[in-house]
């Protein structure tokens, strides 16, 4: 693969923006995590976002900073599956004799195999569960064990082997909390968000839909331990760009894997999860962290439409729509799919749900104003069309339908000036997204 720069960096520049790196031992954002959190992930990994392959390789060079008890695929969209978990770990095994000299704590690599379990392959269906699988039965299994410290399940994907467990695990409820990263993940698991919202709103839930992005975007982020260098002046201060090359580039397998990725680009939207548990206090969502700082959430909108809607229609960004079409009664079991709803080139299944009910959930991820096409093999589906408006804020306004949450169900704050474009609360952590990169550079460093 070429150099992502247009320019060659030799290796000793390399190694002297690395050591740079290195000189920073103090970090004003950090603070001390009064326990190991105990910690269970949920990953869409292998599908079709790669940042999971970014943010695994993350996890697994700081197993040291958590009790690590369960790495669980659940694709509910794309192909992902526990056979490219086993492969992250299997680079990291080649490099582990390495990092382990600089960190004795490490999680070994037979122990990361032994907490691989298969999740759903696909998203749930109407009614937000449907069978166990080997990942919510772990997820059961991990959440029952006697412990003082709650079970820490961070989502990278859908919600649907947390539903699943759940709905045959009630109990596991005050047990676990749950660090979600929504957004477009949201549109995946429709039914399984939906499901959770009604029936567990005392669900112990970062519902974190935007904030994320904090990590991905480089608006405003001077990389100040590139000032003054060839790749700082040559880069047009891509920050994104000259970390590979300055901190990951040459650093073992994990580094060379790393390029397959957004070709090196610094996405990792899944990372504000882990970096949650690293900072300060988990049990206090409001304060400031590397992951994030978020607000209380009473309620989550829910827009319920008997007719196809137009551009005077607007909902809440991330909210839930349900679109229902009276038609025929037909034999058929509830839940049958019977249509298809076209969205900005996506599809999504629509079911029937009885007494010539037919209904389909959908989320948008982002402001805009989008157009729908109905196709089905029923002819008084086939055809239909209509357009809505999504407005910015979230969670907005309560609507009819809105689901009431209980105490403990948090989101993106709202405040005007922690928005970054488009994306709410981005700024509470791209604030501090330096800090952390500065952090992981210590650890590459270990591979040079």
């Amino acid at each position: 693969m070429n150099n992502i720069l247009p320019f060659p960096l030799s290796f000793g520049r390399l190694a002297l923006i690395a050591a740079a790196f290195c000189s920073f031992t103090t970090l004003c954002a950090q603070k001390a995590v009064p326990v190991k959190p105990r910690v269970l992930i949920s990953t869409d990994i292998g599908g079709t976002d790669p940042d999971d392959n970014q943010s695994m390789a993350h996890l697994m060079m700081y197993s040291d900073r958590f009790r690590l008890e369960g790495l669980v695929s659940s694709p509910s969209y794309g192909s992902g599956n526990k056979e490219e978990l086993l492969r992250m770990i299997g680079l990291y095994a080649q490099d582990f004799p390495r990092l382990r000299q600089q960190a004795p704590d490490l999680m070994t690599p037979d122990a990361l195999r032994a907490l691989c379990k298969q999740g759903r392959k696909g998203a749930a269906p109407y009614a937000g569960y449907r069978t166990a699988t080997e990942g919510s039965e772990w997820i059961v299994q991990c959440a029952r064990r006697q412990s003082d410290q709650p079970l820490w399940i961070l989502v990278w994907g859908g919600l649907d082997d947390v539903a699943q467990a759940l709905h045959d695990a009630p109990d596991i409820l005050p047990r676990i909390r749950v660090y979600w990263i929504g957004g477009p993940n949201k549109k995946w698991s429709t039914n399984s968000y939906a499901y959770l919202a009604a029936n567990f709103p005392n669900l112990w839930m970062i519902e974190n839909n935007a904030s994320y992005r904090g990590f991905i975007a480089d608006n405003e982020l001077e990389p100040a331990w590139l000032v003054g260098t060839q790749a700082y002046d040559k880069a047009a201060h891509e920050s994104n760009a000259t970390y590979y090359e300055a901190c990951i580039k040459g650093c073992g397998h994990l580094g060379a894997d790393f390029a397959h990725y957004y070709k090196g680009n610094i996405k990792m939207g899944d990372t504000p999860s882990l970096l949650y548990l690293m900072d300060g206090n988990p049990a206090d969502p409001g304060r400031e962290s590397w992951g994030g700082s978020f607000e209380a959430m009473r309620f989550s909108p829910r827009s319920v439409f008997h007719r196809n809607l137009t551009v005077r229609d607007t909902v809440a960004v991330y909210s839930l729509i349900e679109l229902h079409f009276k038609g025929e009664e037909i034999d058929r079991p509830v839940g049958t799919p019977c249509f298809v709803m076209t969205v900005a080139k996506q599809q999504w299944e629509g079911v029937y749900a009885g007494q010539g009910d037919y209904v389909i959930r959908y989320a948008a991820k982002t402001p805009e104003v989008l157009d729908y096409t109905i196709a089905s093999d029923y002819a008084f589906l086939n055809g239909q069309h209509g357009t809505f408006v999504v407005g910015r804020q979230w969670p907005g306004k309560r609507t009819p339908d809105s689901y009431e949450l209980g105490n403990h169900w948090v989101t993106d704050r709202q405040d005007a000036e922690l928005f970054d474009g488009l994306w709410q609360g981005s700024r509470t952590v791209s604030k501090w997204r330096d800090e952390v990169l500065k952090d992981w550079a210590k650890r590459w460093n270990w591979l040079r």
